[in-house]
């Protein structure tokens, strides 16, 4: 297998370029099992209309100026580093953690009430909408534990962005539409928590885009 710097060297960049983007994947663990919180996304959408996804969107130019309380732990900073060009600076890293919180308050009404601890995010996985598609989206993928944040889940509704937001059994994925990515990052997800419940900041991070008209898995 390639590694990961030799695959970010050959992934496509013709076309549409994508747009840095992220998700939040939050994880309620209190009742034994595991839930994720996803919505629906409407019908009136350009991109992936009719399915439910994770929290998420597109990093905004303001999102490097939002305060948050405590920074990143150093391991997930470095493998959101790690592989990337030059123009993925730390605060531009930053950034990306910080629109997730911000989308994840937006699209379901979930927010602390006050600056956000980054410090407890882990970074799970990475994916790069093929080419073709109308909008194209590089997508960093954090996970939170709701037993280890201060989100207020009393304001935890539906939006203009999402709709039936719900949490799901990631045990059982069935009858739910969930986009292909979803379920291939909860399949990532369910067995890095099998390996280790706790799931450490420095956990392997996987990278999926197309190359060659082919769908590739590296590691970070």
């Amino acid at each position: 297998m390639p590694s990961a710097m030799d695959s970010l060297k050959h992934a496509p960049v013709a076309g549409v370029r994508p747009k840095d983007a992220a998700s939040l994947i939050l994880i309620d663990r209190c009742a034994g099992g595991a839930r994720v919180l996803v919505g629906r996304r409407g019908s009136g959408h350009v991109f992936m209309p009719d399915v439910y996804v994770f929290p998420g969107g597109r990093r905004d130019a303001r999102d490097h100026a939002l305060p948050f309380s405590a920074d990143l732990d150093t391991l997930v900073l470095e493998k959101l580093l790690l592989g990337t060009s030059s123009r993925l600076t730390p605060n531009r890293a930053r950034a990306l953690a910080l629109a997730a919180l911000r989308e994840l308050r937006e699209e379901t009404g979930i927010g602390s009430g006050m600056a956000p601890d980054l410090s407890r995010l882990r970074y799970v996985a990475r994916a790069i909408t093929p080419p073709g598609n109308v909008r194209r989206y590089d997508t960093r993928f954090f996970l939170a534990f709701s037993d280890e944040t201060v989100f207020d889940m009393t304001s935890l509704g539906d939006s203009s962005e999402l709709q039936d937001v719900r949490w799901l059994d990631i045990a059982d994925l069935s009858g739910l539409k969930l986009p292909a990515i979803t379920k291939t990052v909860l399949e990532d997800v369910k067995n890095l928590m099998i390996a280790d419940p706790s799931l450490s900041f420095g956990n392997p991070v996987s990278f999926y885009f197309m190359r060659h008209g082919r769908f590739v898995r590296s590691r970070l």
